[in-house]
């Protein structure tokens, strides 16, 4: 058996029987940059997938991307392709004099259901504009633009504005220079770091003093929660619910989130869940101390039985 130093984080409770767990690592600071929890070996290196969007929103407001307010909250966005949304990565392009045939980012429907139906009812199919990080590429288009940088191999891992994302990752995490680099589900490059490292790159951003990258980074996703996610989406609902959060979640179980006093957390579900995630984020907030009732019904995760809660996921 492989030791992968991962620790229990969630339990799948169905009629008082403990049916499936969940493991993963985890990590919490205090306001004193101490460690307040931990779970598994948060030194583990992963790809934190679109949890580090808000790291990449950094690196480009340092190259000369011009945006804050929602327009910057959908660059750091892994969006549900509502109409909001859709026609805020276009208004990102149309600033930069681009268009959606500009985009490189992997054609899909829309995440959310509802509005990859009324996509459909329209006549659209698979596009890039739909896709979840169409706010994120429009921004790295508009980046390059400003720049002065080719946008057309703006994926590639040695174009200059991903070396300039893979030395913020680098800063922000602590880790140094990623140890890993692969392709993102989108097709942009994607830098490894440690779990720990995450967590980090939160705090910072959430601590950082007013006018600077980071700061505009985190008023921007702490103020326009419905841009980051979408309705109904855990991390628009989390960071509904906390004031003052700056917090994104990503692809196979991960999730980092940090508070202006310099509280942050970041966790790795091992096996890529996304089941148990508002549940330990939501617990993980608690035990550092954020005091909201809404957390209580972000963090409900019913198991049902015909329809009907017959029990829950809790956190380990």
């Amino acid at each position: 058996m492989i030791d992968d130093g991962t620790d229990v984080i969630a339990h799948v409770v169905r009629g008082e029987v403990v049916e499936s767990v969940h493991r993963g690592h985890l990590i919490g600071f205090g306001s004193d940059g101490g460690v307040a929890l931990r779970r598994g070996r948060p030194d583990t290196v992963f790809f934190p997938r679109s949890s580090l969007k808000p790291v990449q929103a950094v690196a480009m407001l340092r190259a000369g991307l011009d945006l804050d307010g929602e327009l910057l909250a959908l660059a750091c966005a892994s969006h549900s392709g509502e109409s909001f949304h859709l026609d805020g990565a276009r208004a990102v392009l149309a600033g930069a004099g681009l268009t959606e045939s500009d985009l490189q980012n992997t054609p899909t429907l829309p995440l959310d259901d509802g509005a990859a139906f009324a996509w459909r009812a329209a006549g659209n199919g698979l596009a890039s504009i739909a896709q979840n990080c169409s706010g994120k590429h429009a921004a790295m288009l508009a980046t390059c633009v400003a720049a002065g940088w080719d946008p057309a191999g703006y994926r590639d891992p040695a174009h200059p504005l991903q070396q300039a994302i893979r030395a913020t990752v680098a800063e922000l995490t602590g880790d140094g220079d990623p140890a890993h680099v692969t392709v993102d589900g989108c097709g942009a490059p994607l830098f490894s770091c440690t779990v720990a490292g995450l967590a980090r790159a939160f705090s910072r951003i959430a601590t950082a003093a007013a006018g600077t990258p980071e700061h505009r980074v985190a008023a921007a996703v702490g103020a326009h929660p419905h841009m980051v996610g979408g309705t109904g989406r855990p991390v628009t609902r989390i960071l509904g619910a906390v004031p003052g959060l700056v917090a994104k979640d990503g692809a196979e179980g991960v999730f980092a989130a940090a508070l202006p006093d310099g509280r942050a957390l970041a966790v790795k579900v091992a096996d890529g869940a996304a089941r148990p995630v508002p549940v330990v984020v939501a617990a993980a907030l608690r035990a550092l101390g954020v005091e909201s009732a809404a957390l209580d019904e972000v963090g409900r995760v019913d198991v049902l039985g015909h329809g009907e809660p017959v029990g829950a996921v809790l956190a380990a």
